[in-house]
């Protein structure tokens, strides 16, 4: 069978329906069956009408979705000199060449998907710095998302990150982001301030599988997240040179973001084949609202590999050597505290230096350091917390800390402005914090207008272990600090049992604080980084797999 047969091109011009477009042409009288140009895969003109999608017959659209896709966050240009080059990196062709588009796009319409997440990375727009646009690279998504509508298809654009960048251990904004606040990209390693080889062009070992998320608790990613949503607030004294002007790093983050993502609304807002636009994936805290600089949580900061403290990554950046306790798989808790050993032995500084009279380089000072929430003892030679609720109140007026009311939300709704002033109609998709319910301070008053929840679920054990078992965990209950025996699901039953229960939970939180709007589950199924191919078998039955997949190519 060619791939020609596999799907139904939509016609670029439909039969006129006598009708008004609230009644479906199939109700009239002289329909037949294929008379009329609205196939059941025909999204045209869709929009939010409660908690459904409804197209221009009022019909309610069920989604079958899927992400377009995971390699969208690495260049098709050579890695190899990773971290070096950052500013040529090339994203056109990602996720797939243009050329190839019908071959792809025709499969996924005959495996029966409708609607696509199409991933872009910050860093694929603006990689040549602050400012300057990868022109080709909007053109080539325009070329591809214009597509869309003939396969009977539409997407929503989702500006995708995690652990911040590729240059912190995962994927979304440029090098220069982290340059901008001081980091030396060339000693991220060497301190402990972000693991990259998952990333670097080696690759990683099979028991490193899973360390990647371990950098949002590192001082690159978790220091980034901080200065991008509060800089003004914990980071006042750090400062950007930006068109003239000397502004917070906070400002400049989130304006060269917004003014980012204004070429994306640009290049494709305008597509019939896109119905909207995603804030962030998987948007972090960093270390706002951090109860101790001392420790993480363990039942929400996964602990595996060397996992220092706050402390700790602040005294390793700064140039001192540091003993870090080392984290295995266990069980039945996750993880364990395996041995210690001494990181960044040889004193390296991951802050740039700066010059002082007469060339000389002397090491450049942690943003946390000149801001007052820690110091070297020199009588004890070891870091010392100076302010240990520094994270938790604002840090001039004492008050608690709320990262969603205080910061998310104002970015959100500033951002939602912007995307409705370039292409009023589109939908804005949201999602929160990986991991937890939709809070109840998400009110009326601070949700922006045609808004669609899109909160992320997987089975995070088999994301943990790259394997399937013989049971599965509520992960929602562990992490919450339910006793881990009570958290286990045994065979398949317990793990359809397990997967509804958390799904739902997470939708009912969602309608209980938003009330009548759409969810979406934004990214839901098998981990890309398996150990086996056999292990997709283990656990779920044949017929049950076509939910499973979050992304293609």
């Amino acid at each position: 069978m060619s791939l020609d047969s596999s799907f139904v091109l939509v016609p670029n011009s439909k039969p006129e329906i006598s009708s008004v477009d609230s009644s479906n042409p199939s109700t009239l009288s002289s329909y037949t069956p294929g008379s009329s140009g609205s196939y059941a895969h025909d999204w045209s003109e869709i929009r939010i009408s409660g908690r459904h999608f409804i197209d221009k017959y009022g019909r309610v659209c069920h989604l079958r979705g899927v992400n377009l896709s995971g390699s969208s966050k690495t260049p098709a240009n050579n890695n190899e000199t990773f971290p070096a080059n950052a500013e040529i990196a090339i994203f056109v062709d990602r996720p797939i060449p243009l050329k190839e588009a019908h071959e792809h796009f025709s499969r996924l319409r005959r495996w029966g998907f409708t609607f696509v997440r199409f991933l872009v990375t910050w860093e694929a727009v603006e990689h040549a710095g602050p400012g300057i646009y990868d022109t080709n690279y909007l053109q080539y998504i325009r070329g591809l998302l214009q597509l869309l509508p003939k396969y009977g298809m539409v997407a929503f654009v989702a500006l995708h990150q995690d652990v911040w960048s590729r240059y912190s251990g995962g994927s979304g904004a440029p090098a220069w982001t982290l340059e901008s606040v001081g980091f030396d990209l060339n000693e991220l390693v060497s301190t402990g301030a972000a693991w990259l080889n998952g990333v670097e062009g080696g690759g990683h070992a099979e028991d490193e599988m899973g360390f990647w998320s371990t950098g949002y608790q590192k001082l690159a990613a978790s220091t980034m997240a901080t200065i991008f949503w509060a800089g003004e607030t914990f980071a006042p004294k750090l400062t950007v040179e930006y068109r003239g002007q000397t502004m917070n790093a906070q400002h400049f983050l989130q304006t060269t973001y917004l003014d980012m993502f204004d070429q994306v609304v640009k290049a494709v807002g305008d597509l019939d084949g896109v119905i909207g636009f995603e804030l962030m994936n998987e948007p972090h805290r960093g270390y706002i609202d951090l109860k101790s600089l001392h420790s993480f949580d363990y039942n929400t900061d996964l602990h595996l590999g060397p996992t220092p403290s706050a402390l700790q990554s602040f005294q390793l950046g700064a140039g001192y050597p540091t003993a870090v306790d080392i984290w295995t798989r266990s069980f039945p808790f996750p993880t364990r505290k395996s041995h210690t050993v001494v990181l960044n032995p040889d004193g390296k500084c991951v802050w740039k230096g700066k010059l002082k009279e007469g060339a000389e380089v002397r090491k450049g000072e942690c943003v946390w350091e000149m801001h007052g929430v820690w110091g070297w003892s020199n009588d004890k030679k070891e870091a010392v917390v100076l302010r240990e609720n520094y994270f938790v109140k604002h840090p001039m007026t004492g008050k608690k800390i709320e990262w969603y009311s205080d910061f998310f939300y104002p970015f959100l709704n500033q951002w939602a402005g912007r995307v409705r002033d370039i292409s009023p109609s589109k939908m804005v998709f949201i999602e929160i914090v990986p991991n937890e319910f939709c809070p109840p301070s998400f009110l009326k008053e601070v949700r922006p207008k045609n808004m669609v929840y899109a909160p992320h679920w997987y089975d995070l054990k088999a994301l943990f272990d790259k394997a399937y078992g013989e049971f599965t965990v509520n992960v929602q209950g562990l992490s919450r600090g339910m006793f881990p025996l009570l958290t286990f699901y045994w065979g398949h039953k317990g793990a359809r049992e397990n997967y509804a229960h958390q799904i739902s939970t997470i939708v009912y939180h969602g309608h209980k604080h938003l009330g009548e709007i759409p969810i979406v589950i934004g990214e839901c199924g098998v981990p890309m980084d398996m150990k086996s191919v056999a292990q997709f078998s283990l656990l779920v039955p044949v017929k049950e797999r076509g939910w499973l997949t979050w992304t293609s190519c």
